[in-house]
């Protein structure tokens, strides 16, 4: 997206921007002047840091580099808005001042079992090796194959370790031994990563990862030892705060933290996250209180990589469960030739444990559990009574929308909130204060400062919009009223329906029910009031959901009877993981019409309210104008991928392809041919293709930045070759990232810059202080945070041939934030990326009995006969699995998206 030319005026249509940083019509947003009271900013004004007094003379310095499209350097900062100074959740880091010495770590004889690996560098850095004992208060490592040391080791060297299992008093005669062979591979030179950091154009290309990678392991080792690692650099500890989630799960409150490179600093991000963890306990106390509250469905629950402990044997060991079997231990029985053939679980712990006094108190309502290894030839069952659920295990089961309802409540505190739990709570007990440093940060000379960083920012005007009759809408806190207003070019219904579905008890009493009449009438007003041309009274269809035997042509009676409707309005009595998906199918592959759905709660909860509830969403239906170009959006999740593209220069209807392909590919496979649909369409409309191309992709990680320009890139410049033309095509073209999984928290230092909650305010743009040194990326906040703390979206450019400008791609990115066609609201991301996202949410509904096993039995729990032997799946049949199922989904996939629908926005 770009701005009009700076100076006065611009093309007439296009997009209207700030012309400065004041008297612009609509004014900031965000509230009254004065902002929030002065009790919600954290620790109150504040200069910026002085080492950012030198940041131009460093994009100064960026002229004497080689121009190059390819992950382009920062051409400036932005100009446009109002000054403001921001907190950020950045630590300074003291960093080492010689060498960090690395080493290769290879354990004999290997394992691939991750238990047994942890377990085994636990043990290492316990042992009392000569040699190797008096290096542990000086080194960190990532407990699988790296290590690294303040001091250099003695090479070669090899480290012997007995394994033996936790809760055992120490190793025996049977204990296995392994060997650690720890190899030098090199010294990470700090002197050139303090270099890059101020900005050494020499070192533009220099790859500091490798000494931001080992700065991080030293940083992480205290919560590594302390708290409980799920997923990448985050880390929980019980000892924070936590709240009952669900029948056997609990919310814990942990934090984030990861080495940065900005200008002058490696700083270390900080942030407050929240992950469910399974409750410690007993198994089967768990199971009883899950299955009294959750209709029978707790197998899935306790089949989620959960360990248990189990003590029968004498000594406590910890297993994984492998399954939840559905008999209990009166049911269940294997061949024992000790007891002389088939016997009973229950028998044969009484039996064999009679001197332990085991009585088994659910031997007739507690299914047992299998907790052999994955690649077991015979299965170990065991009552869950005997089971006890280890702490500090994250549960991995899919939370229902109750429990993520609740998870978000808890989460959702105010920024200062925040800010107090990461500096007075989050700082101690990851071992960043002066209190708590220990080895190995003491040891490395490596410390944190325990201050914010505070850095310069500037908040961006809103646009001024623009409808065609009624009053001009007012701007605040990113948000506007169309109550009162017209489109500039509305859409056309010829004939319309009206779905009521009825799922058990029926809302209404019948076709002239005077509730249902008030949302058809309503609603069928209310768009010819904003300039829909609108036909006569819709048909009233009520279906009752009947199984799909004895209803094989479903909706298809209806359309050869009726004829096909331009839309179906649909009324649903409550939401649901298989009718709504059901119903998109339907319409959107076999029939080939446009629906949208209703609920009769929300539509009838206020009927003042109504009319502000019609008003959202038919707004998939009107355009405006602006200048030429093409904006296209990439959403790639596993087996739907979506390309969206601006279908003229309004850059407002962005109809989509959308391909099936194999899971967890994040790289778009079809991309070329996804890509050419879209350019082919935009020809068809417009009757030329456009000058300049922006891309922006959504979905990837900072690591997977050079995989977009090594697979995606060639695959655009490939579309643009074989669109069907007279004479060759080669747009312009720029690519923008846009990162929502990021850990950049911001708070405003004065409360005449701050919303009512103490957030930043809509339009806030950082682009100085926590930003790369060399790469062209900012944080762009241009929603109003409705609760919680608000979140910006970090965008990078990593491909430019349109020679974009910071305030270019600053305010056109904001600008284009207000033009989300199902809210009257700037969106945190580019709408365009909101839309790629949207589609592949439709896309799973085409899929949906392959991708919603919410309600289905685990594949973890066995139902068939000949339980008691047979190997885990290998490799080979995981992709021969993986393959089939692929196969299948393509096969119910089919040609995808209805033509008639394939150039609007069906998805919306």
């Amino acid at each position: 997206m770009s701005n009009p030319p700076r100076g006065r005026g611009g093309n007439r249509g296009g997009f209207r921007g700030g012309r400065g940083s004041a008297g612009t019509r609509g004014g900031y947003g965000g509230g009254p002047r004065g902002g929030g009271p002065g009790e919600l900013i954290f620790r109150g004004p504040a200069s910026v840091d002085q080492r950012l007094a030198t940041l131009d003379q460093l994009v100064s310095s960026f002229k004497k580099l080689p121009s190059n499209p390819k992950r382009p350097h920062r051409p400036g900062f932005g100009t446009l808005g109002r000054q403001i100074t921001l907190r950020a959740n950045f630590f300074p880091i003291k960093l080492p001042k010689g060498p960090i010495y690395d080493y290769h770590v290879e354990i004999k004889p290997s394992t691939d079992i991750k238990r047994i690996r942890a377990r085994l560098f636990w043990l290492l850095e316990r042992s009392n090796q000569q040699g190797w004992r008096e290096f542990v208060p000086f080194i960190a490592h990532d407990g699988s194959e790296r290590l690294v040391s303040a001091k250099k080791l003695p090479q070669p060297l090899d480290v012997e370790v007995q394994y033996y299992e936790e809760g055992e008093a120490g190793p025996n005669t049977k204990s296995k031994t392994y060997t650690f062979e720890i190899t030098h591979t090199g010294n990470l030179d700090v002197a050139l990563l303090t270099n890059y950091l101020s900005g050494d154009t020499n070192l533009r290309d220099h790859d500091v990862q490798p000494v931001i990678n080992a700065v991080n392991l030293i940083l992480q080792t205290h919560a590594t030892r302390t708290g409980v690692r799920v997923g990448k650099n985050r880390y929980f500890f019980r000892s924070q705060e936590y709240f009952d989630l669900a029948p056997g799960v609990e919310a814990w409150k942990g934090f984030f933290m990861s080495a940065r490179p900005v200008y002058k600093e490696l700083m270390v991000n900080v942030g407050v996250c929240m992950t469910a963890f399974y409750k410690p306990g007993n198994l089967a106390d768990a199971i009883i209180e899950f299955n009294r509250s959750s209709n029978g469905a707790m197998l899935q629950r306790f089949t989620q990589k959960l360990k248990v402990t189990t003590s029968h044997l004498g000594y406590k060991q910890k297993k994984p469960i492998k399954k939840i079997m559905p008999t209990t231990a009166r049911q269940t029985t294997f061949t024992c030739e000790e007891y002389g053939g088939k016997i009973s679980v229950e028998e044969y712990f009484k039996k064999s444990f009679r001197v332990s006094h085991i009585k088994l108190k659910h031997a007739h309502d507690v299914p047992v559990v299998d907790i052999s290894g994955p690649n077991s030839k015979f299965t170990i069952y065991v009552p869950a009574e005997l089971c006890e659920i280890e702490p500090g295990q994250p549960f991995r089961g899919r939370l229902n929308e109750k429990e993520t309802s609740n998870m978000i409540r808890f989460a959702c505190n105010p920024p200062k909130v925040n800010a107090d739990a990461i500096v007075d709570r989050g700082l101690p007990t990851i071992g960043f204060t002066p209190q708590t440093l220990g080895s190995p940060m003491s040891s490395f000379g490596m410390a944190v400062d325990n201050n914010m960083a505070v850095i310069p920012a500037r908040e961006l005007p809103p646009p001024r919009l623009s409808y065609k009759a009624g009053k001009p809408p007012n701007v605040s806190s990113g948000s506007w009223n169309i109550l009162d207003v017209k489109f500039h070019l509305g859409g056309t219904i010829k004939s319309w329906w009206v779905l009521v579905i009825v799922d058990g008890q029926s809302v209404f009493g019948g076709p002239s029910d005077p509730a249902l009449e008030g949302i058809w009438k309503g609603f069928g007003e209310k768009c010819r009031n904003s300039g829909m041309s609108l036909g006569s009274s819709p048909a009233l269809l009520n279906q009752a959901l009947i199984p799909p035997a004895r209803d094989t042509s479903r909706q298809q009676r209806q359309i050869s009877q009726r004829g096909k409707p331009t839309f179906i309005l649909v009324i649903l009595s409550r939401r649901d993981n298989y009718i709504y998906p059901g119903i998109k199918r339907i319409c959107d592959v076999e029939l080939g019409v446009h629906t949208l759905h209703m609920l009769t709660d929300k539509v009838l909860r206020d009927r003042n309210k109504q009319d502000q509830y019609f008003s959202m969403p038919r707004q998939w239906l009107w355009a405006w104008m602006s200048r030429t170009l093409a904006r296209v959006v990439l959403r790639a999740r596993p087996s739907i991928a979506a390309v969206v593209a601006s279908a003229d220069s309004s850059f407002v209807q962005f109809p989509a392809s959308l391909r099936c392909q194999e899971t967890k590919k994040e790289m778009i496979t079809d991309l070329t041919d996804m890509m050419i649909e879209r350019l082919m369409f935009y020809n068809k409309k417009n009757r030329t293709l456009p000058d300049r191309v922006f891309v922006y992709r959504d979905g990837v990680s900072e690591g997977q930045f050079n995989t977009v320009l090594e697979e995606e890139l060639p695959k655009m410049l490939e579309a643009f070759k074989r669109v069907p033309q007279t004479k060759s095509y080669r747009p312009t073209l720029s690519i923008v990232i846009c990162g929502k999984r990021h850990h950049a928290k911001f708070w405003p230092t004065d409360s005449q810059f701050a919303d009512r909650n103490g957030n930043t305010r809509p339009g806030t743009v950082v682009d100085r202080g926590v930003t790369a040194v060399f790469d062209f990326d900012f944080y762009l906040q241009a929603h109003a945070g409705l609760q919680g703390h608000v979140k910006a979206t970090h965008y990078t450019v990593v491909y430019d041939e349109n020679n974009l400008g910071a305030d270019e791609v600053q305010q056109g990115t904001h600008t284009a934030s207000y033009l989300y066609a199902r809210a009257t609201k700037a969106v945190s991301l580019v709408p365009a990326a909101y839309y790629a996202d949207l589609a592949c949410e439709r896309g799973r509904c085409y899929l949906n009995d392959f991708l919603n096993t919410d309600d289905k039995v685990s594949s973890s729990v066995t139902t068939e006969k000949g339980k008691g032997k047979g190997k885990g799946k290998g490799k080979v049949d995981k992709e021969e699995e993986r393959k089939s199922v692929f196969e299948a989904a393509k096969k119910a996939w089919g040609e995808g998206v209805h033509p008639d629908l394939r150039e609007s926005m069906f998805y919306i």
